[in-house]
C-alpha cells in the first residue's frame, strides 16, 4: 500500500537524529566509555537511596509543579523558585525554547564546534540554523555578532562549551548580550558550570536575573551523575518561564526523577569529591597526554579534546586502535574536528589505563 497524502513539514526529512557517544565496541565485552561526558563517581549514594525510596509510589502522578524540585534548586543557587522551569534533560528546555521563539525561517545562531544538539533543534521547527566560526577553540563574540541578521531569533551559547572544554569570561558573556537586538533571546548553556573554578566565569545566573532576554540551562546529567534520568532545568524572567511551562508536557518529570535530584542536590559531600576528584585528574590526563607530544586543549569542564597530528598516528587510527583495546573516546569528524579525540575524565584506574594505551599508540609512530 502506497500513502500519498500524510506527508510530513518539509524540514522533517533533512532533520539529522542526534547520536551520543559510543558505549559498545566490536569485539571487546566490557568496553570503557569514556566518550558521553558521563560523570566519573556515578550517582550519589543519597541519590539512589531516594530514587529506590520513591519506587513505592509509582502509581501516582508526579507533582506537575514539580515544587519540592524548583525550591531544593532555588535554595542551592539562591534564585527564585518561579523563575525556574525543569525538564527531560536541558535539552528539552533547549527544544522549548525553538517551539516558542522560533517559526519557520527564523535563524538560530551557534558557535561552530558548539554543542549538536543547537542546529538540531531549531532545524526540529523549521528554523535555520547558522555557524559562527570560533577562535582557538572557543566560541568568539565579534563572530557571532557578525552573524545577527533581522531574522536572528535564538544566539545558543555552550559555556564552557562541548566538545571543546573552553569557556567565555563573564565579560565577554555581557559583551555578547548587550550586541543583540531586545528581541534575541540569548540561551547560556551551562550544562558543565558546577567544573568550573576559573574566577573570571559566571554560570548565567546573574544575567538571567536581570535580562528580558537571557535564559540559562543546566543538567543533573554530569556532576550529579544521573544522566539516565534525564532531568534538566532552566532560568529565565518570569515571561521566558511562563512560555515554557505552558508548552511543556505536565508530567515531564517522573516522581523518582525528583526525588533523586532533590538528594544530590543536598549531598555536598559527594558534590566535593566528585568536583575534587575532577579536578585531579583532569590536570593529570592533561599533563600525561601533553608528555606524549599530544595538543590539548584547555579544558575547565570534565573532559579534555585531544588533537593529533597528521600522517599515519592520526585521531581516527587512535580511535582504531583503542576501541580494539576496549576504550571508547569520541572522535569527532561530523563537527569539523576530525584530528581530534574527546577524552572524559574516568576514574583513576580508567584514566591510567587510557594515558598507557595512548603512549604506546604514539610510542609505535
Amino acid at each position: 500500500m502506497t500513502m500519498t497524502g500524510l506527508v510530513p513539514r518539509p524540514w522533517i526529512e533533512t532533520l539529522d537524529i542526534y547520536v551520543g557517544g559510543k558505549s559498545k565496541t566490536a569485539g571487546v565485552k566490557n568496553a570503557v566509555k569514556l566518550s558521553s561526558n558521563e560523570s566519573a563517581l556515578g550517582p550519589s549514594p543519597k541519590a539512589l537511596d531516594a530514587y529506590a525510596k520513591a519506587a513505592a509510589s509509582l502509581h501516582r502522578y508526579p507533582d506537575s509543579s514539580y515544587r519540592k524540585l524548583r525550591e531544593a534548586i532555588a535554595e542551592k543557587h539562591r534564585l527564585d523558585p518561579e523563575r525556574i522551569v525543569c525538564g527531560i534533560g536541558s535539552d528539552e528546555i533547549l527544544k522549548l525554547a525553538c517551539r516558542a521563539y522560533l517559526a519557520p525561517g527564523d535563524e538560530v545562531i551557534y558557535s561552530r564546534h558548539g554543542f549538536m544538539m543547537y542546529p538540531i533543534a531549531a532545524k526540529s521547527v523549521g528554523a535555520v540554523p547558522v555557524e559562527a566560526e570560533d577562535k582557538e577553540y572557543t566560541a568568539d563574540v565579534d563572530n557571532i555578532l557578525a552573524r545577527v541578521t533581522e531574522r536572528t531569533r535564538i544566539v545558543f551559547l555552550a559555556n564552557p562549551n562541548n566538545p571543546t572544554g573552553t569557556y567565555l569570561p563573564r565579560t565577554e558573556v555581557e559583551r555578547l548580550w548587550r550586541g543583540l537586538p531586545d528581541h534575541v533571546l540569548l540561551v547560556l548553556d551551562a550544562a558543565y558550570a558546577e567544573f568550573v573554578e576559573a574566577a573570571d566565569y559566571e554560570a548565567g545566573i546573574d544575567l538571567a536575573g536581570r535580562a528580558e532576554n537571557v535564559m540559562m540551562t543546566r543538567t543533573f546529567s554530569k556532576l550529579y551523575g544521573l544522566a539516565a534520568l534525564r532531568l534538566g532545568w532552566g532560568y529565565g524572567n518570569e515571561k521566558i518561564i511562563a512560555t515554557l511551562n505552558r508548552l511543556r508536557d505536565p508530567f515531564n518529570v517522573p516522581t523518582p526523577t525528583e526525588q533523586a535530584g532533590i538528594a544530590a542536590l543536598k549531598d555536598t559531600v559527594f558534590e566535593h569529591q566528585a568536583i575534587e576528584h575532577n579536578r585531579h585528574w583532569r590536570n593529570w590526563l592533561e599533563e600525561e597526554l601533553q608528555g606524549l607530544g599530544l595538543e590539548v586543549v584547555p579544558s575547565v569542564a570534565n573532559f579534555l579534546l585531544i588533537r593529533f597530528p597528521e600522517g599515519e598516528r592520526n585521531a581516527q587510527a587512535a580511535n582504531e586502535f583503542l576501541l580494539k583495546n576496549g576504550y571508547i573516546l569520541r572522535w569527532l569528524p561530523e563537527q569539523g574536528l576530525g584530528d581530534c579525540l574527546r577524552l572524559t575524565v574516568g576514574r583513576e584506574e580508567e584514566n591510567r589505563a587510557v594515558a598507557a594505551l595512548l603512549k604506546k599508540f604514539m610510542g609505535e609512530a
